[in-house]
């Protein structure tokens, strides 16, 4: 049955995908597109823009927009679509309400151990590197690269990070950016 398969599926990407949204991206996408081909790799890509511009994490966006596409692909109702998305949205969430909660309780209890400091130190570039990956799927998609997205990527970043530029104008001039030019 469909529901549990998405909600195995968004229960293993909740449980394994450390480092928060952006590195669980990566994850996302091999589930849906290529393992499932619940989504096409230009709706994953259409996913990512949509999550990044609505409110909330990014992981929890695309989990809920994932589990309604899903469904909605597969041919059925609205509202079965809705309770897709709810559904895989929970299994996302779960296992890091109980994870947080247990490591908060040792956290508290073993921060000043040193072996505790040295195992978070390890964390830190493993999520680094998840979410340079799920950066680097992203531009592999042969519908995103081309010299008018790196021009885009290059003045968003340059707005940014020497300008100080506030993302919601960076998001906003790129969308009317991206009517134009395309």
């Amino acid at each position: 049955m469909i529901f549990i398969k998405l909600f195995w599926t968004f229960i293993k990407i909740g449980t394994f995908g450390f480092g928060g949204g952006y590195a669980m991206l990566s994850m996302i996408q091999e589930e849906v597109v290529t393992r499932n081909g619940w989504m096409t790799n230009q709706e994953f890509t259409d996913l990512i823009a949509i999550s990044q511009m609505t409110p909330g994490p990014i992981g929890i966006n695309t989990s809920t927009y994932a589990g309604y596409n899903a469904l909605a692909n597969l041919g059925y109702p609205q509202l079965v679509c809705i309770l897709g998305a709810l559904m895989t949205t929970i299994a996302l969430c779960l296992p890091s309400f109980i994870m947080i909660s247990v490591i908060s309780y040792f956290f508290i209890k073993f921060r000043s151990n040193s072996f505790f400091s040295h195992a978070m130190l390890g964390i830190r570039p493993l999520s680094v590197s998840l979410i340079a990956l799920a950066a680097l799927s992203l531009v592999s998609e042969e519908s995103f690269i081309d010299y008018v997205s790196v021009i885009l990527f290059a003045g968003a970043l340059v707005l940014s990070v020497k300008y100080k530029l506030h993302p919601l104008l960076i998001l906003s001039a790129a969308a009317v950016l991206g009517l134009i030019i395309y």
